[in-house]
């Protein structure tokens, strides 16, 4: 099997959303951490089961990512879009009904809704 680099636009923006999802989960698997102090997470002393979900949730968004790339079919890309349009569904919520940082959430709620749209309108056919 060959790495497949799309020649069609919209399935580029597609993969590009599929590296960058690889590349964010790559973060949160090696660095929780510094991925808690971007988010502004704080994890209490004695309690490293933060670290494991960081590195769980990262190792997903790794394979989420790297099977799009691999595959490169639509409804995979279709799936990731899903997956992305549900998680900024969630972001919105945390918006309406959590007392965190808005600028952070606005910024995050973006990437996330960019990222959702480019799989999802090529898996749908309009790009």
């Amino acid at each position: 099997m060959e790495l497949y680099f799309p020649t069609e636009f919209g399935e580029q923006l597609a993969y590009c959303s599929a590296v960058v999802t690889a590349i964010i989960g790559l973060f949160l698997m090696f660095a929780p951490g510094y991925a808690y102090r971007f988010l502004r997470l704080q994890v209490k002393e004695g309690r490293s089961e933060a670290y494991a979900e960081a590195r769980s949730a990262g190792g997903f968004m790794v394979g989420f990512g790297l099977v799009s790339i691999l595959l490169a079919q639509p409804m995979i890309y279709l799936a990731l879009g899903a997956s992305f349009g549900v998680a900024a569904f969630g972001r919105i919520l945390s918006l309406m009904s959590d007392r965190g940082s808005i600028a952070l959430s606005l910024l995050l709620l973006v990437v996330q809704a960019i990222l959702a749209a480019l799989p999802f309108l090529y898996g749908l056919g309009y790009i």
